[in-house]
């Protein structure tokens, strides 16, 4: 058993393999209370196992089971993991999402590229968006993707852009409507009635607080440029510097 935090809170996990703890290293915490605690059973890993198209370790399928634990247990803290790559660039977060393949790391590395020391990741694949004090904030996670981009950081979210391949580089806003179906495909929905409840409210903040794009980009440092000025422009104005 070990401690970790995570989005400013505490979990507990009661793991049975080491591999989750080796996971989780750099986010380790000692505290006296937890908010969330997780224990995966062994008939959790064996139902992941089922779902798994790798021969995966137990290891492994316990860390993947204790992610879903937590994320259901979430909403209380007015919290969701996104399915997402998110970047701070001049400390405001920007989450990228996409269908799996469609190169959201490849496209999110161009703004490192780009910007330099300006940009870092605050997580590559499943951050935590969380409400707090008025605004909505993007953390990292151990759960960061093959690449393992990411640490033990957080920004706030200034944005978020859907990425869809194309020759040309262009970005539009989403309207609401459209953005909400496609951000069901980025969550994970609580069972719990009174969880589902909650988890709604909190999308419907995140709609109606959070800018969100369309990018359709090629994998060229052009297309971080675009998606840059068309997402900073928008909430800035055009004192906008790309250098």
């Amino acid at each position: 058993m070990f401690g970790i935090r995570i989005a400013d809170l505490n979990v507990t996990i009661e793991n049975k393999y080491p591999f989750v703890f080796d996971f989780c290293r750099d986010f380790l915490a000692d505290f006296d209370v937890a908010d969330i605690t997780v224990c995966v059973s062994d008939e959790e890993i064996e139902r992941e196992r089922e779902d798994n198209p790798y021969n995966a370790a137990n290891g492994y399928l316990e860390a993947v089971c204790v992610y879903r634990q937590i994320a259901l247990q979430l909403p209380r803290f007015d919290a969701m993991v996104f399915h997402a790559s998110v970047i701070s660039c001049d400390g405001k977060g920007y989450a990228f999402a996409a269908h799996s393949g469609t190169g959201k790391s490849t496209h999110t590395a161009l703004w490192q590229q780009v910007f330099g020391e300006r940009v870092f990741f605050v997580n590559g694949d499943k951050p935590i968006l969380r409400y707090r004090e008025g605004k909505w904030v993007a953390y990292g996670t151990p759960w960061r993707g093959k690449e393992k981009l990411g640490g033990n950081v957080s920004a706030p979210l200034q944005a978020i852009c859907f990425l869809e391949r194309g020759k040309e580089n262009s970005i539009a806003p989403l309207e609401s409507s459209e953005m909400i179906g496609r951000l069901f495909g980025q969550v994970l929905m609580p069972e719990d009635k009174q969880m589902a409840e909650r988890f709604l409210e909190l999308l419907d903040s995140l709609v109606t607080s959070t800018p969100t794009y369309l990018l359709h980009c090629n994998m060229l440092p052009e297309a971080a440029i675009v998606a840059f000025q068309g997402m900073y422009i928008k909430e800035n104005g055009n004192d906008c510097e790309t250098e």
